[in-house]
């Protein structure tokens, strides 16, 4: 754009383009310091060949004017001051209000119905039998039945009123401590091996000490603070929608396939993330406005977005490592196991896939001479969606967690001894230990695995914690660090445990490395966000099932940290850098669990291998005497 608005200037001019250059909103020539705002040279500049790529003359970064300079934030303010604009508030004239009984499984149907008293309501409208469910779940509607409403507050009431008798689904008997179980099971067995370096049960079986261990993490909800909401106008045969959606294309996709229409008759407008990649509700709110022939808003509860979500899938992991008489680790041997987020998509599929295992456990950077990673099956009773950082926060939190144990085992200082199992500076390619490594599509030449920048922002973070130093008693230390979306975080974590083992975290400090950085600021603001985030999971965070409905609905019985719950010291740090840019958004959660659950072991003695830490209930236990999954 930049080439082609110079080509007009240096046309009106009579002059070459490499005579003229840019300054903010407008092109100069250089000699003769005439210039032309980019308004008046548009028109001109929009009939310009589009130059050849190699043709463009990047800026240099000494006149870089924005990169890598902070910038405030144009939404945040809007909606500190409660401003901000949502999908749930989109009014259109002669709009009716929706919310929907689901099926409690994955796959329930109705039975039958009794919508009598519903459609006795107050503001209640009609019912509609929503379409039923088959596989795979996609992004397509869960069924069930629709109360249509003059309002939100009357349909949810009529709602309330429904006689359903549900068909139970395939899922019925799906239990999330049964299964727990199972995985662990299935991850104690020798499973398909997907990386391997040496030979792991020969260094194991000779090695000098040998310890495993094994590490469980539940399923996990967004619970965004705005719950799904779309509002849907049909015109014919064809319908414009307003949502809180991440993907205006998957969500076009979405409504075209579930209302049986072109994509192109089918106009999307909204903003989102996290939960709302999945546009299963964009979808619904289509077939409801189709069916009351009005505008219809789909607003979910609470309850509907904790009961029937997308959720991260649960995992179990088994880990072995093996010592020689120095302590140096000899072997290292991960196992996991985790139904996959492909089974959402395509059914039957319970095979881990490549893209999952580059995820924390394919990528994993130790100078380790006998190294394998193995996976096992596992299916799917649930919608496995993605949430931020994906099977980084499973895998993260077994193979950093592990280090430590492997570091105690040795008699080492765990940050000493995280450096050494990564080894001296290289870059590694996991494709040429029989891995299928995509390195998040980006090529390893441009964005290699670089254990240089991994040990570099460990010894940094270190040194901001002060690691090493003398601790009161009752305080204890842990780190953990990662790659992830080409980017590198290391994360100390410093907890205090009372003489009644109560637990408080008193700081988090996180270093980043990213690359070439864009906004300083709002990179530090996505890295404490992203700890926060990991460390609330591993507080509280868990989905669990029975009978194959979810059993959580709101938040007295869906825990997240609370604001006096946060550490008072949270401190970031984005370490400078020529490298093209990773990821900001997703790689500071990682980090997290596996580091608290080791500042937990430093303070007591008690090791953390399952989570949550506390369960996530609202009777506010912070008592590590009744934490769930320590083991002594």
């Amino acid at each position: 754009m930049r080439s082609m608005l110079i080509a007009a200037a240096a046309k009106e001019w009579g002059v070459s383009s490499s005579s003229c250059h840019t300054e903010p909103g407008r092109v100069v020539h250089t000699k003769s310091k005439r210039s032309l705002d980019y308004g008046t040279l548009a028109a001109s500049a929009n009939t310009q060949p589009i130059p050849d790529e190699k043709a463009i003359r990047l800026k240099k970064r000494s006149e870089w004017r924005y990169i890598g300079k902070n910038a405030p934030s144009i939404t945040t303010p809007l909606l500190v001051k409660g401003e901000g604009t949502f999908g749930i508030d989109v009014q259109l004239p002669g709009m009716l209000y929706a919310v929907i009984a689901r099926p409690p499984q994955l796959y329930g149907r109705v039975s039958k119905l009794d919508d009598a008293k519903a459609r006795a309501v107050a503001g209640v409208i009609a019912t509609h039998r929503m379409p039923e469910l088959s596989p795979p779940a996609a992004f397509k509607p869960l069924g069930g039945v629709a109360v249509i409403a003059k309002d939100t507050w009357s349909a949810i009431r009529g709602r309330r009123e429904l006689i359903i008798d549900w068909r139970s689904g395939p899922n019925a008997d799906y239990d999330s401590k049964s299964f727990a179980k199972s995985m662990r099971e299935t991850a104690s067995k020798p499973g398909k091996v997907r990386r391997k370096i040496g030979d792991v049960d020969k260094a194991l079986a000779s090695a000098k000490t040998r310890i495993s261990a094994d590490y469980h993490v539940p399923h996990l909800a967004h619970a965004p603070m705005e719950p799904p909401a779309a509002t849907a106008r049909w015109q014919g045969d064809s319908v414009e929608c307003w949502a809180c959606v991440q993907a205006p294309q998957s969500a076009r996709n979405a409504v075209a396939e579930a209302c049986g229409i072109p994509a192109e008759n089918v106009t999307i407008h909204g903003g989102g993330f996290g939960r709302k990649s999945k546009p299963d509700f964009v979808a619904e709110a289509a077939l409801i406005a189709r069916a009351a022939r009005a505008p219809v808003k789909v607003t979910w509860t609470r309850e509907d977005d904790l009961q029937h979500g997308y959720y991260h899938s649960v995992s179990a992991q088994h880990f072995e490592g093996g010592l020689d008489a120095e302590g140096a680790c000899t072997a290292f041997l991960h196992r996991t196991v985790f139904p996959p987020i492909p089974s959402t998509f395509v059914a039957g599929v319970s095979e881990p896939s490549d893209g999952e295992l580059r995820l924390g456990a394919s990528d994993t950077p130790f100078a380790v001479p006998n190294l394998q990673l193995e996976s096992g099956d596992a299916q799917a009773h649930v919608r496995i969606g993605w949430l931020r950082s994906v099977a980084n926060i499973y895998h993260v939190f077994g193979v950093q967690s592990f280090a430590a144990e492997l570091a105690h085992a040795a008699g080492r200082d765990p940050k000493d001894y995280l450096l050494e199992l990564i080894g001296k500076d290289r870059h590694v390619d996991p494709n040429k230990e029989g891995a299928q490594y995509d390195n998040y599509g980006e090529s390893l030449s441009e964005f290699p695995l670089d254990t240089a920048r991994l040990r570099a922002v460990i010894e940094e973070v270190a040194t901001m914690a002060k690691w090493g130093r003398t601790l009161p008693e009752g305080h204890g230390l842990g780190i953990a660090a990662h790659r992830s979306f080409c980017s590198y975080v290391a994360t100390v974590v410093e907890v205090s445990v009372d003489s009644k083992n109560a637990l408080r975290i008193v700081g988090v400090w996180s270093v980043m490395d990213a690359g070439t950085v864009v906004n300083p600021e709002h990179t530090r603001s996505q890295i404490e966000g992203g700890a926060l985030f990991g460390l609330s999971n591993a507080l509280y965070g868990t989905i669990t099932a029975k009978d194959g409905a979810i059993e959580q609905s709101n938040f007295p019985d869906w825990r997240a940290m609370r604001m006096n719950e946060s550490p008072r010291t949270v401190e970031v740090k984005v370490m400078p850098s020529d490298a093209p840019p990773g990821g900001v958004g997703e790689p500071g959660t990682p980090p997290a669990a596996p580091a608290l659950a080791n500042a937990i072991f430093a303070a007591t003695g008690q090791r953390i291998r399952t989570l949550p830490i506390f369960g996530s209930d609202d009777r506010g236990r912070r008592n590590l005497l009744q934490a769930k999954g320590s083991q002594p």
